[in-house]
C-alpha cells in the first residue's frame, strides 16, 4: 500500500500537467487568436532566440529578471531577519519597530511604485527597491512569528540550567524559528518575482516584464504566453531550491512527513 502511495505521489504532478496542457488545447481549439496553440508559442520560443527582443533572447530577459530579485533578495533577507528577530525576541523592539512595521506591512509593494520611481528615476535602483520593499514584509513576519512560538518550555529547561541571554537566542529561539524563517524567505522569493514583473512593466527595456508588455503592444499573444510560462517554470525552480535548502538547513522539520 505503502509503495502504490508513492507512486500516486509521484504521478500525480504529471497528470496535473498533463490536465493543464489538456485544458490550453481545449481553449485554443475554441478561439485560436486569443489562446494560441502550444506549437504556436514553441514556434515564438524559438524565433525570440532567432530574432532576440531589445538585443536579449528568453534566457537573457530571465537573468535580468533574476538579478534584480537576487540583489533585493539578499538586503531584505540580512535585513528582514535581524529586524524579525528583534520584534520577537526584545519587547522594545516590538514597542517601536514593531509597531512602525505595522504600519508600513499593509501597504501593497505595488503602491511604492509612484513614489520610488519619483526617488529613483526609472532605472535600476527603482526595480531593485520596489524588490526589496515587497520581499521585506514577509521574512520580517515569518521571522519575529517563528521567534514568537518558540516552545517556552525548552527556554524554561535552559533557564534551570543558568544559559545567558544569548545563549536562549542563539541556542534556542533561532534554531527553533528556522523553519519559519526558510518558509518566509519562500514566500518572499515568489513576491520579489511578482514585484519585479511589475516593475518591468513600467520603464524597462528588459527583463520578463518588459517581454510581456512588448507582447501586449504588439498583439503578440505567443510572446505573452512565453514570458507567462517562463514566469511560472523559475518561480517553480526557485521555490524548489528554497525548499531543497530548508530541507538541509532543517531537516528535523520534515521527520515527520
Amino acid at each position: 500500500m505503502k509503495k502504490q502511495n508513492n507512486l500516486l505521489i509521484t504521478i500525480l504532478p504529471v497528470i496535473s500537467i498533463l490536465m493543464l496542457i489538456g485544458i490550453w488545447l481545449f481553449a485554443s481549439s475554441q478561439n485560436s487568436e486569443l489562446v494560441p496553440t502550444p506549437l504556436k508559442v514553441w514556434d515564438r520560443l524559438l524565433l525570440l532566440f532567432e530574432k532576440p527582443v531589445s538585443g536579449y533572447n528568453l534566457f537573457g530577459h530571465i537573468f535580468v529578471s533574476l538579478r534584480r530579485v537576487i540583489i533585493a533578495l539578499i538586503f531584505s533577507t540580512i535585513i528582514g531577519i535581524l529586524m524579525g528577530i528583534a520584534i520577537g525576541w526584545s519587547r522594545v523592539a516590538s514597542k517601536t519597530i514593531g509597531v512602525l512595521f505595522e504600519l508600513i506591512r499593509p501597504i501593497p509593494p505595488i503602491a511604492w511604485i509612484s513614489i520610488i520611481v519619483m526617488w529613483f528615476g526609472i532605472g535600476e535602483m527603482s526595480k531593485i527597491v520596489m524588490v526589496f520593499i515587497g520581499t521585506l514584509m514577509p521574512i520580517v513576519i515569518n521571522t519575529y512569528t517563528g521567534i514568537k512560538m518558540v516552545d517556552h518550555s525548552l527556554i524554561d529547561v535552559a533557564d534551570t540550567f543558568q544559559a545567558t541571554e544569548k545563549q536562549l537566542l542563539m541556542e534556542i529561539a533561532i534554531p527553533s524559528a528556522l523553519p519559519s524563517i526558510m518558509a518566509g524567505i519562500r514566500n518572499a522569493i515568489g513576491v520579489g518575482w511578482m514585484v519585479v514583473l511589475a516593475a518591468e512593466m513600467i520603464g524597462a527595456k528588459e527583463g520578463v516584464g518588459f517581454l510581456i508588455t512588448r507582447g501586449s503592444e504588439f498583439f503578440d499573444i505567443p510572446l505573452i504566453m512565453v514570458g507567462m510560462i517562463a514566469i511560472g517554470v523559475v518561480g517553480a525552480l526557485l521555490s524548489a531550491g528554497v525548499e531543497l535548502l530548508e530541507r538541509k538547513m532543517c531537516p528535523w522539520a520534515y521527520r515527520m512527513e
